[in-house]
């Protein structure tokens, strides 16, 4: 397909599908090839992607992959995916940000000794955030444990951001818990409702006025940004998406804890007040679970594996740094991680599922990934007669390796009947599509 050809005689670029809120029912919008006749934002855009609005124009779509399912296959001509980065990069980032090798070298070393703190080193932001955090741990003496977890790596990042002084006039204006819970109010309401950008309003919502959105975003340069968008009018932001998913699982976690509320019950039923019966936590992992498994876009991932995270101890503990009213409590979450085994036995060939191990780990139980990695170790895989959940575990192994090369499908399905080996071929379909070459 040659965008430079003739046949094109127009640009037009949609950033960000995954933001829309239109429903871009290809199916039932009317047809529509007349570009004189007025409809609606909607129609305009599922006929200008089939291609029956304004033919000529070659139309560049960039989208999280969930929201890109949308558009009909026979409407894409060609298809790029943005994967961050690889293997060599990852290690090339922090050698080349870091002019001390030694020190490079140390959180390296740190990172790959936590699965999943080294896998989302494909993320370049996370390698951002990790280098900042693990500079001030690893140079300065600083006392504490140094972060295992991604909640731990993201609230040490907050703790040092919001220790951040420009000037005076800064520090005698801002309350640093104040601010940081009505950046997590206006993060939690405007995940949930799919919004990455916001304006005055949104901001008046949460309890912020406009003078103090930008001291906030001058005091949190690296959070929080003002910016201006069309006709001048002043556009609000988190540098990052994953930054907003964690200030917003904060606020949610906080106001369980001190204020007994479920915040999702909250959605549903705007007027429920606390009560003062005690909700267990596992109603609020059970609601943030199902949340997250029905959200059509994912933007609710990683703030769940931070909602979890918060539910331990050890990261209560480092949360009182940020907010003098937490509690260092212990909560019985084995329902919450019998729950998230169940949910994956229900979703074991949904993209989705990856995200529940995570959780699992987060929540402090690699029992199942672990017990598969022997099986695989040992060269046993074949013999062990594996549940549906130990299949969606070895799943999850094969796609969180470093290598994604070549996948040796005779070590899965060796001398098995042919329904045996089509109900394994089945189960490895993910991971047949991730790897280079399969023999």
């Amino acid at each position: 397909m040659d965008i430079f050809s003739g046949k094109y005689k127009v640009l037009i670029i949609f950033d960000g599908l995954d933001e829309c809120h239109f429903p871009l029912n290809f199916q039932s919008n009317e047809i529509l090839q007349d570009a004189t006749k007025e409809a609606s934002v909607d129609v305009l855009l599922t006929n200008l992607i089939a291609g029956n609005l304004l033919p000529s124009a070659f139309i560049w779509i960039t989208s999280r992959p969930a929201a890109a399912d949308l558009i009909p296959s026979e409407c894409v001509h060609r298809l790029t995916e943005v994967r961050g980065f690889g293997e060599p990069e990852k290690v090339q980032y922090f050698r080349k940000r870091f002019r001390d090798q030694i020190l490079a070298e140390k959180i390296i070393s740190h990172l790959k000794s936590s699965r999943s703190l080294y896998i989302m080193c494909h993320i370049p932001v996370f390698c951002w955030i990790s280098a900042t955090v693990l500079e001030k741990m690893l140079s300065e003496a600083e006392s504490g444990e140094i972060p295992k977890t991604l909640t731990q790596m993201f609230t040490h990042f907050l703790i040092i951001q919001s220790k951040i002084k420009h000037d005076k006039d800064y520090e005698r204006k801002v309350n640093t818990e104040d601010m940081i819970l009505k950046l997590g109010k206006l993060a939690f309401q405007q995940l949930v409702n799919h919004n990455a950008i916001f304006y005055e309003e949104d901001l008046k919502e949460c309890g912020i006025d406009v003078t103090e959105a930008s001291v906030y975003s001058g005091l949190c340069t690296q959070i929080f940004r003002e910016e201006f968008g069309l006709h001048s009018r002043k556009i609000y932001c988190f540098v990052h998406l994953s930054i907003q998913e964690h200030l917003a699982a904060l606020y949610v976690h906080h106001t369980f804890t001190t204020q007994n509320i479920n915040v999702f019950d909250q959605i549903t039923e705007p007027s429920q007040e606390a009560t003062n019966t005690q909700i267990p936590i596992f109603d609020l992992h059970q609601k943030a679970v199902d949340e997250t498994l029905h959200n059509r876009n994912r933007h609710l991932g990683l703030f769940l594996r931070f909602l979890l995270g918060f539910s331990l101890e050890s990261n209560q503990t480092l949360l009182k740094v940020l907010l003098s009213q937490t509690e260092s409590k212990y909560h019985n979450l084995e329902k919450t991680v019998e729950y998230i085994k169940k949910k994956i036995e229900e979703h074991p060939t949904s993209e989705k599922f990856i995200n529940l191990f995570h959780c699992l780990s987060d929540l402090g139980d690699s029992s199942l990934v672990e017990q598969i990695q022997r099986y695989l170790n040992q060269r046993a895989l074949t013999t062990a007669k594996l549940t549906p959940l130990q299949w969606s575990a070895v799943v999850f192994v094969l796609l969180t390796s470093e290598n994604l090369d070549v996948f040796e499908l005779k070590a899965y399905a060796w001398k098995t009947s042919c329904a045996q080996m089509v109900r394994v071929l089945l189960r490895l379909v993910p991971v047949i599509k991730a790897y280079k070459s399969v023999r």
